[in-house]
C-alpha cells in the first residue's frame, strides 16, 4: 500500500513538474551559440554602426521592446504591418509615433542573421537583444537576455488600447496597468527611468503645458522657466505634429540617474514625469534614485530581465519569421 501511495504521488509529481514547464517557457542565454554561431556578433555590429549613424536608435528601440512587451509579451507582434484584412498593433494610435529607427534597426539584424543562418533566429530575440546592446552603448547598466523566444501569431490594434500606459493617465491606472503583469512599485519606478533617453512629442504633453488652469497656464508641477521654454520650443505643435523634445533635458545623450533629479526640480516633461515624483506610493524610489544610479542601475537591469520574459511565446504558440514584419503563411 505505501509503495503504491509512492508511486503514486511521483507521478503526481512528475505531471505537476511536466505541466510547470509548459507554463514556464525555459529560455537560457547561449540559446544560438551551436544553432546561430554569429548570432551575437552580428547583433553587436549592426547595433552598434545604426546607433553610431542615428543616435536616436537607442531611445527609439527601447521604447519598440516596452510596447511590444507590454501588449500580450515580447513576442516581436508590434513589428508586423498591416494588411488590407488586419490592422496590426503598429497602427494603433499610441503606436503611430513609434520612432521609425527602432524599426530599421531590427530589419538590418534580421536580413544580416538570415543570411548566415535562414529561419533560426526570431525577431521577438532580436529586438530583446539589440535593446540590451544599445542601453549598454548609451552607459546604461549590463543586464542578461535569455534567448528562445518564438514570434507571435497574432497582431491587432484593436487590443492595445487601454494595454499601454498612456503619460496623460492618471497614476492610478498606470499602476494597475504595472501590477496586473506582476510589477512592482519600484519595478514602475525604475523602468521609467528609461525616459532618461529619448524625447517626446509636444502633442503628447500640450493638455498641461497650455491653458491648464484658470489660474496657471501650465502645470504648477513645472519649474516656471521650464514651463516658458517649452512653451516656446512647442509653439508650432498644431502646425507640425512631429515637434518634439528631449525626456532628459540635462543629459539627454547618456542613460544615467539625472532623469530623476530632473523630477525633482520641476524638469519633466510629461504628466505621468510629476505624477511619479508627487505621489506617496513612488515619491521615495525617485528620491533614492535621484541620489544613488547604482542602485538605479540595479533595479533597472533587475525590472528588464523580467520584462523581457513576460508573456513569451515558445514551442508551437509562436514561430520564426522569415521577416519581422509580417505572418510566414
Amino acid at each position: 500500500m505505501a509503495l503504491k501511495l509512492l508511486y503514486l504521488l511521483s507521478l503526481l509529481l512528475l505531471f505537476s513538474t511536466a505541466a510547470h514547464s509548459q507554463r514556464q517557457p525555459i529560455l537560457i542565454t547561449n540559446y544560438y551559440q551551436k544553432r546561430c554561431p554569429r548570432f551575437e556578433q552580428i547583433m553587436q555590429d549592426t547595433t552598434t554602426n545604426k546607433q553610431i549613424t542615428s543616435p536616436t536608435t537607442a531611445a527609439a528601440t527601447l521604447r519598440l521592446f516596452f510596447h511590444d512587451c507590454f501588449l500580450g509579451g515580447c513576442d516581436a507582434s508590434v513589428l508586423i504591418s498591416s494588411t488590407p484584412f488586419n490592422k496590426a498593433e503598429r497602427d494603433a494610435d499610441i503606436n503611430l509615433s513609434l520612432p521609425g529607427d527602432g524599426f530599421d534597426v531590427l530589419v538590418r539584424a534580421k536580413t544580416a542573421l538570415e543570411l548566415s543562418c535562414p529561419g533560426v533566429v526570431s525577431c521577438a530575440d532580436i529586438l530583446a537583444f539589440a535593446t540590451r546592446n544599445l542601453v549598454l552603448m548609451m552607459g546604461g547598466p549590463y543586464y542578461s537576455v535569455k534567448l528562445g523566444r518564438k514570434d507571435s501569431l497574432i497582431s491587432k490594434a484593436s487590443y492595445v488600447e487601454g494595454n499601454l500606459p498612456r503619460p496623460t493617465m492618471p497614476m492610478n491606472q498606470i499602476i494597475q496597468i504595472f501590477t496586473s503583469r506582476g510589477f512592482s512599485i519600484q519595478e514602475i519606478v525604475a523602468l521609467s527611468g528609461a525616459h532618461t533617453i529619448g524625447f517626446s512629442h509636444c502633442k503628447e504633453f500640450s493638455s498641461i503645458l497650455y491653458n491648464y488652469s484658470r489660474s496657471a497656464q501650465s502645470d504648477p508641477s513645472y519649474n516656471p522657466r521650464f514651463a516658458q521654454a517649452l512653451r516656446n520650443a512647442c509653439a508650432d505643435y498644431n502646425k507640425n505634429p512631429t515637434l518634439s523634445v528631449f525626456n532628459d533635458v540635462m543629459s539627454p545623450n547618456k542613460f544615467d540617474n539625472i532623469y530623476y533629479q530632473n523630477l525633482q526640480k520641476g524638469l519633466g516633461i510629461l504628466s505621468s514625469d510629476h505624477a511619479l515624483n508627487s505621489d506617496p506610493r513612488t515619491k521615495g524610489y525617485v528620491e533614492l534614485y535621484a541620489k544613488n544610479q547604482n542602485a538605479f542601475f540595479v533595479a533597472f537591469a533587475r525590472a528588464m530581465e523580467k520584462l523581457s520574459m513576460y508573456g513569451v511565446k515558445t514551442g508551437r504558440r509562436g514561430e520564426i519569421r522569415r521577416r519581422c514584419d509580417a505572418f510566414n503563411n
